[in-house]
């Protein structure tokens, strides 16, 4: 039985071919290797009729209109051979699409990503709906590719140079009216008048491509090249300190297209991608991009999740007032804060009015919108309205007693089936749940601030927690755009619990007399996104080191912080939230510096001693270590959960995977190695986990092959 194909052509009375793109059975369109066959088929169909005037290509899908090509296509392959003749495939039949004689308009709708946009970049012009859903750009350097079927050579003729590098380098996605500006798309227009739009556009004939700004033509010129790749090169270079291949070969690609020619460019483009597809960090960013992408699928408990219409938050602030934005914003739920006073309430609903304000400054939102999502965030000083809360999220200070009277209270004024869900980094859920009458509905929701930015949140059922409340807790997660991962009931949970013996070991470097800038540059260059001493000044250095010794009571003498830092508490240095830390924040103008103060606070002559990859490997192996032992104690439920904790909760190196990833990348018997010869130099502290040890005999990986976590997914790129 043949294939149902997934493009379908209706000729109008007009002569104008509608061709409809439409996954069966899919939520969205994803190009597909098989679909070469098919696009290929269908233009022929097209062009045996003589009358043919042009075409329109448009989604049946209700909200995208391509979401990129699928990549489990590039897990099939074995070579950087077989990846390259996949590219030279899509470049083919993108190739049969911009070599027609007549018109070809894309009339877009949703999401216009990857192989879709450039699918999109093949058509004589384009034109795009003004709705939020859509959205155009080039994700692939995100998973560690490029563009492979002829972006890379047709969005720089299109937009110029600068333009094109910027959307390929960073992968962002462009809103309607930013692609117009751009010159992205030709046309952009409601929902309703899209095909009408296309059709005329149509009508007008083929049209030539209009021609550049002058400052993109300049930049085309071979002195203004010269000058556009060397700087982009440099700011990359220090972005991404090396350690992305896909940067590289995207300004290599698009620098061939520009110097020698669209067939160069092409040939370049294709054999980049066949190797960027082999690379160690492109396998992991899939890898991490296919875990999340099932992750969205799971409900987190044998249970259906209870129906969300409206939620209270306990605590105002920033954390309540983060809380309360990501529910009303993204969640598009309403949402109560509670607290005992209006200076508790007041910066909570100001922190998502400047949030909302910013957007509106962008022209990302109209005033109109902000008003609208406003108006589901109210506050109070008592529980009016909280009997009808789904789900009341405490977010009051870290104290054990504080908590426990808040469970009583929201007991006595919600209904039994309210889910109690306490936001705590360091309080055992059972404990605060010790004295509930409904214990079966208190669950953790640990966020990491700032909550409109980070995209992860532990879920932390108790002993007694009911599967429904699990399940409803992680619905209300997604809801609020976050990554959740459930993890057990443990001193730490899981991300702070890998955290503490990494910053715990930084501090120890500087105690060595390690200069504070050395050592947060040197975990950068690893490939994290602050170094450790700056990530405890952005936590708050008292938040930060508020939960070692909970953890060291729980789990030994690893988590003992060095006592030499108490004085730098009891200087009253806080980190960024009061200008001062370990650097000092003068304000907005100025950027941030180490205190040489510091030092005479800690009796200390900072000289660099070590090398920057020994104080990386003493820091990195103590967090390995400690991600091991969680796995090992069931705090994480899988490896794939330990990964996304700590690259979506701490900044772990995506490229590298997570921690389970990189151990398999080393290998557990080098791991294992490198931690001995560091217990033999530095203490018992390095000693490897029996676990570890274990795989390290049998030469065990966490991940069965690298093509595991992708063999269910259905996932674009």
């Amino acid at each position: 039985m043949a294939t149902q194909s997934a493009f379908t052509l209706s000729m109008r009375l007009d002569n104008i071919g509608v061709i409809t793109v439409d996954v069966a059975g899919e939520k969205l369109n994803t190009l597909k290797a098989e679909f070469i066959s098919q696009i290929k088929a269908i233009i022929n169909e097209a062009r045996r009729n003589p009358e043919l005037a042009g075409l329109v290509i448009i989604s049946g899908k209700p909200d995208s209109f391509i979401a990129g090509a699928d990549i489990t296509m590039i897990a099939a392959c074995q070579t950087a051979r077989e990846a390259e003749d996949l590219a030279k495939q899509g470049q083919r039949v993108m190739a049969e699409i911009a070599s027609l004689s007549v018109p070809v308009v894309a009339a877009i709708h949703g999401a216009c990503l990857g192989g879709g946009l450039e699918l999109a970049l093949a058509c004589n012009q384009r034109v795009c709906t003004l709705d939020e859903k859509t959205r155009l750009g080039l994700p692939e350097v995100q998973l560690g590719l490029l563009p492979g079927s002829g972006g890379t050579q047709r969005l720089p003729l299109l937009i110029g140079a600068s333009h094109a590098l910027d959307l390929l380098l960073t992968g962002k996605t462009l809103r309607a009216k930013q692609a117009l500006k751009l010159g992205l798309v030709d046309d952009v227009v409601p929902q309703t008048i899209l095909l009408e739009t296309a059709i005329g556009m149509v009508l007008k004939g083929r049209r030539p491509r209009k021609s550049l700004p002058l400052r993109e033509r300049l930049l085309n010129g071979p002195a203004g090249r010269a000058l556009l790749f060397s700087l982009v090169a440099k700011r990359a270079q220090a972005k991404s300190r090396g350690h992305y291949p896909a940067i590289k070969k995207i300004l290599s690609v698009v620098r061939t297209g520009l110097h020698h020619g669209r067939s160069a460019g092409y040939a370049a483009e294709a054999k980049a991608f066949g190797e960027l597809a082999m690379t160690p960090e492109s396998a992991a960013l899939r890898s991490l991009f296919f875990a999340s992408t099932q992750m969205k699928k799971e409900l987190g408990a044998e249970a259906k999740p209870r129906e969300l219409n409206a939620i209270g938050v306990l605590g105002g602030g920033l954390m309540g007032g983060g809380i309360a934005f990501v529910t009303a914003s993204r969640g598009k739920l309403p949402v109560r804060i509670k607290d005992i006073n209006a200076q508790g309430i007041n910066p909570a609903l100001k922190y998502s009015w400047d949030l909302l304000s910013k957007k509106v400054a962008r022209r990302h939102m109209t005033p109109a919108e902000r008003q609208r999502q406003m108006a589901r965030i109210s506050g109070g000083m008592d529980y009016q309205g909280f009997g009808r809360r789904d789900v009341i999220i405490e977010a009051v200070f870290e104290d054990l007693m504080l908590k426990q009277k808040m469970v009583a209270e929201v007991e006595a004024n919600a209904s039994a089936q309210t889910v109690f869900a306490s936001n705590t980094s360091s309080l055992s859920i059972g404990e605060i749940a010790a004295h509930a009458r409904r214990p079966e509905n208190v669950i953790g929701l640990h966020y990491f601030s700032p909550v409109d930015k980070m995209p992860l949140v532990e879920v932390i059922p108790h002993a007694s927690t009911s599967a429904a409340t699990i399940a409803t807790t992680v619905a209300l997660a997604k809801r609020q755009g976050k990554t959740p991962i459930v993890v057990a009931d443990r001193a730490g949970f899981y991300v702070n619990r890998i955290l503490a013996p990494y910053i715990i070991e930084a501090m120890r470097c500087l105690l060595e007399g390690e200069p504070i800038e050395t050592i947060d540059e040197a975990l950068m260059d690893f490939g994290f996104p602050v170094g450790p001493v700056q990530l405890l000044d952005e936590v708050g250095i008292d938040v930060g080191t508020h939960i070692m010794p909970v953890l060291e009571q729980a789990l030994g003498e690893r988590f003992k912080a060095p006592s030499a830092l108490d004085a730098v508490l009891n200087d009253n240095r806080k980190g960024r939230k009061n200008g001062r830390g370990f650097y000092l924040y003068p304000g907005r103008k100025s950027r941030k510096r180490v205190d040489p103060t510091i030092y005479q606070l800690l009796n200390l002559s900072p000289r660099k001693r070590l090398s920057g990859e020994n104080i990386a490997q003493r820091c990195v192996m103590m967090m390995l270590n400690e991600a091991v032992r969680t796995l090992d104690e069931g705090v994480i439920r899988s490896e794939r959960d330990g990964d996304i904790g700590a690259v979506f909760g701490i900044g772990f190196p995506p490229f590298l995977g997570g921690p389970f990833r990189y151990i398999d990348r080393l290998g557990a018997g080098q791991v294992v190695s490198i931690l001995e010869r560091l217990a033999q130099a530095h203490g018992e502290r390095f000693a490897p986990c029996e676990a570890l040890r274990q795989r390290a005999v049998s030469r065990q990986t966490f991940y069965k092959s690298a093509q595991e976590i992708n063999t269910h997914a259905d996932s674009a790129g």
